[in-house]
């Protein structure tokens, strides 16, 4: 940890490189990982989590045009202990100057055309990135490519002042920050990514100029793997820390509900336009889908 210190850090020669752990993520990684590649980032240190969906697959294929490292880790999802394991490899392997902390469906994209690495050009320890959630119309919903369909960017985040309800989405609230960090100095990633701890702890910065869109509800077949994955964690580590949506959604797929809970994270077009009126939603058709497509 007290590398931090003594690491040289040359603005003119950044290494980028990106963790993520993956389980199920077969129709998405590809995207993440050519985008990402493109906007800067060098190497991937990329763990999977027993996925039998074709994503193992899909990596081992990419390996031969990307820098990639994989990690086959087998046993119940421990995001924190796992993120935390590929961050200290990363920094084995690659020494980078920061190390994006990254879920499959997220994607971190500076506000104006070029590189991240424009946006890491100091020595930081740990840097606070603003989230914001995309969401498709209900006319996507069978589609394959559901993905591609989410241009809906909850751009004007509701910060709700009432009690928590269940007939209001959770993708229109505020969506928390993800970090990027500096290996040197780093003790560890917390759960969700959304904080580190490190040894720089005075040294935490916050950026407008890269936002992570996140795109949380894709075809409900995923949708449910997701779930099933939580439930597995919570039936073996009951005092595990995770967020309470989760173990919402964990009890309507116990109570046989998942589906209709899924249907209230797709919105009807009519109320895109209604959202898109007061400002909350406005449409956003991230260049880099096209490019990849």
């Amino acid at each position: 940890m007290l590398d931090y210190f003594t690491h040289k850090f040359n603005p003119n020669q950044i290494t980028l490189v990106m963790t993520i752990l993956v389980k199920n993520e077969a129709d998405i990684i590809e995207a993440n990982i050519k985008t990402h590649n493109s906007l800067g980032v060098d190497a991937f240190v990329i763990m999977d989590n027993d996925s039998t969906d074709g994503t193992r697959e899909i990596l081992s294929n990419l390996k031969d045009e990307f820098e990639i490292t994989i990690i086959d880790e087998s046993g119940y999802y421990q995001q924190k202990k796992f993120m935390t394991k590929l961050a200290f490899l990363a920094k084995k392997i690659y020494k980078p100057n920061w190390i994006i902390n990254n879920d499959a469906d997220e994607f971190w994209i500076p506000n104006k055309s070029g590189s991240l690495k424009e946006y890491l050009n100091f020595k930081g320890g740990i840097l606070r990135v603003d989230r914001f959630n995309m969401i498709p119309p209900l006319e996507s919903v069978e589609r394959e490519n559901i993905f591609f369909d989410s241009i809906y960017e909850v751009s004007n985040q509701i910060n709700y002042r009432v009690a928590k309800r269940e007939d209001i989405s959770v993708l229109l609230g505020q969506a928390s920050r993800k970090v990027i960090t500096n290996p040197y100095g780093l003790i560890k990633i917390n759960s969700g990514n959304h904080s580190a701890e490190h040894i720089a702890f005075w040294n935490k910065k916050y950026s407008k100029d890269i936002k992570n869109y996140h795109y949380p509800i894709r075809s409900y077949k995923q949708f449910e793997k997701r779930v099933i994955t939580r439930k597995e964690v919570l039936e073996n580590f009951p005092n595990v820390k995770m967020g309470n949506h989760y173990r919402v959604l964990v009890s309507k797929y116990n109570r046989g509900e998942l589906k209709e809970e899924y249907r209230k994270f797709i919105f009807k077009q009519n109320e895109i336009e209604l959202l898109k009126k007061i400002g909350v939603v406005s449409e956003n058709r991230i260049p880099f889908k096209t490019i990849i497509r």
